[in-house]
């Protein structure tokens, strides 16, 4: 009888494929769900970790490991925990609430920074509780107001606070210089200027672990067609200037946009415009970018980045909807491909989530966060 009893289970379990799994104590427990549909490269694997979130945006590791993330709807940044190691949080910890559009974070000497609308916040938790015991305005007065109200921070490697600041308007022109740019501070917040303009809305921000420059994921204007511009994938430098909004780039090439077409500006800026390193299928909203320098994905995955495609929302045909891998040699771009797709499907149009943020983790993880469902993905190797 107990023989049968335990073949019956055996048997339940097989035919529920991944919808069941074993805990450690043999008792049977339901898995983590996934979107159906969801596809990666041979050898990976994709759990949930996170839900119940509220658009939950760029994420980082605080000193113990622990996941952040910016809940930008919510107004606050919550710790996710995973004590158990078993590959999803074990519970949501708010690190900080009450602030004004939350939506990235960066660790510096052990003090969270984090960019809001107009702000950004430094928090240091005093007993590693997960809970900032103490808050303050490092930088104030960051131009708000108009579309395109995410701000996004990264360190430099010369110490240097990096924001980035999108456009008020789809096309331009600006009332505030401060806009379409990405802003240097030093660490106190003092001494802002402005690091390189003509970038429409510069969303996603990483430093490239071996030359130190920043690379920035770059949304373009609207209302030139299905296919035009490409959005872009740029590298910075100082004083550099990228075009907006007075030149787009497609297939390499300089184009006046038509609103200033054959002006003294747009002549300027075909000349002096800095081309993308990278060109993205045209209204694809490039968002968060990481780069992998862990040792769980394959050797040839190393020194590349992933970038979230946060996808299209006014195309003929849906576009986006995925996390893509950027190929890098010699430190630099060359390509880009699928890595998870199936947020969306066409035939007929459904869209199952929008990639959001991505970051490596400690162990080697890719995380995604899903800002439309809620949720935060682990992508994991074997």
């Amino acid at each position: 009888m107990q023989k049968r009893i335990a073949l019956t289970l055996a048997i339940a379990l097989a035919v529920s494929g991944a919808g069941w799994a074993v805990a450690r104590d043999g008792e049977p427990r339901r898995a983590d769900p996934v979107p159906p549909g969801l596809t990666l490269p041979p050898g990976f694997r994709i759990n949930l970790f996170a839900e119940g979130l509220e658009a939950p945006r760029f994420m980082a590791f605080d000193p113990k490991g622990r996941l952040m993330v910016a809940e930008i709807r919510a107004g606050r940044v919550t710790v996710l925990p995973d004590q158990g190691h078993r590959g999803r949080a074990d519970r949501k910890i708010v690190f900080a609430s009450g602030m004004n559009l939350p939506h990235s974070i960066a660790w510096h000497k052990g003090r969270a920074y984090i960019a809001c609308l107009t702000q950004v916040i430094r928090c240091t938790d005093v007993n590693g509780d997960g809970v900032a015991d103490r808050r303050e305005v490092v930088v104030d007065g960051l131009a708000g107001g108009g579309g395109h109200s995410t701000r996004t921070i990264v360190f430099g490697a010369d110490g240097g606070i990096y924001v980035s600041v999108g456009s008020a308007t789809n096309v331009g022109p600006e009332t505030d210089r401060r806009r379409a740019v990405v802003l240097r501070f030093d660490a106190d917040g003092s001494h802002g200027r402005i690091y390189a303009s003509g970038l429409r809305n510069a969303v996603g921000m990483a430093v490239h672990p071996v030359t130190g420059r920043i690379w920035v994921t770059v949304n373009e204007r609207d209302l030139l067609g299905d296919d035009l511009p490409p959005d872009r994938l740029d590298i910075l430098r100082d004083a550099g200037f990228h075009g907006w909004p007075y030149v787009y780039f497609f297939r390499g090439k300089p184009n006046p946009s038509p609103e200033y077409s054959d002006t003294p500006r747009s002549r300027q800026a075909l000349r002096s415009a800095i081309p993308p390193v990278l060109e993205f299928q045209a209204h694809s909203a490039p968002l968060g970018i990481a780069f992998y320098t862990g040792g769980q994905f394959p050797k040839e995955y190393r020194g590349d980045a992933f970038v979230a495609f946060h996808g299209s929302w006014n195309r003929t045909v849906p576009t986006g909807y995925k996390v893509v891998r950027v190929r890098v040699k010699d430190n630099k771009p060359v390509s880009y491909e699928d890595f998870v797709s199936g947020f969306l499907s066409l035939n007929p149009v459904e869209k199952r989530g929008r990639p959001a943020g991505v970051v490596a983790g400690p162990d080697g993880s890719l995380y995604v966060s899903d800002d439309a469902e809620g949720r935060i993905y682990r992508v994991t190797y074997r």
